[in-house]
């Protein structure tokens, strides 16, 4: 690793520390600065503004979470199953993440409402997932021929998205949420099922 790629890692330990303890909003580029003895003027040459160090923080955590998502698919033996526990375990991992550290959840918010694309692309891979799922239980027989695979697993999106970021809802009673939960997914593989 090459000084400038190390000093990055360092400022991005640095303001992740810093927001974990004081919060993203409390947060300023002169505190990190100070924080790693550099001038705030050394500390824009790496990262132009707070949002991008809070983004470059995402994408490093984005590789767990595509991890995880590889993992989830990994057996679709039984489609239906394999969707279920997809959604269960990113409603749980979310409502983890958030319930330990309300900082976080300030960070996402900052980050989805400022870099929409962000999100957007987060979306757009879980979708790939969703994707594979829908094909193998096409290909199974569990789900009736689909004349649009990426649409369909836009519109599954769309319909389980409170339980992909329960926290947008202010919804934070995670037993009525597997409820809920389980509700929407009966509902969706009724009209998923082959016929």
């Amino acid at each position: 690793m090459d000084e400038k790629e190390a000093t990055r890692e360092r400022i991005l330990a640095a303001a992740g520390a810093r927001f974990m303890h004081y919060g993203y909003q409390k947060t300023t580029m002169a505190e990190i600065a100070r924080d790693l003895d550099m001038s705030t003027g050394n500390l824009y040459r790496f990262f132009p503004s707070k949002l991008d160090i809070a983004e470059a923080i995402a994408l490093f955590h984005e590789q767990d979470e595509d991890a995880l998502l590889e993992r989830l698919t990994e057996n679709l033996d039984d489609p239906v199953e394999t969707y279920r526990n997809f959604c269960r375990t990113v409603l749980e991992e979310t409502f983890r993440v958030i319930a330990e550290s309300r900082k976080v959840f300030e960070i996402a918010q900052a980050i989805s409402s400022e870099r929409p694309q962000f999100a957007n692309r987060r979306l757009a891979v879980e979708r790939i997932y969703i994707g594979r799922i829908l094909r193998a239980g096409v290909e199974k027989g569990q789900f009736a021929p689909l004349a649009d695979i990426e649409f369909t697993a836009e519109m599954l999106q769309c319909a389980t998205m409170k339980f992909r970021y329960p926290q947008l809802s202010n919804c934070f009673n995670l037993a009525m949420l597997r409820r809920e939960l389980e509700g929407v997914l009966d509902l969706l593989f009724v009209g998923l099922r082959a016929r």
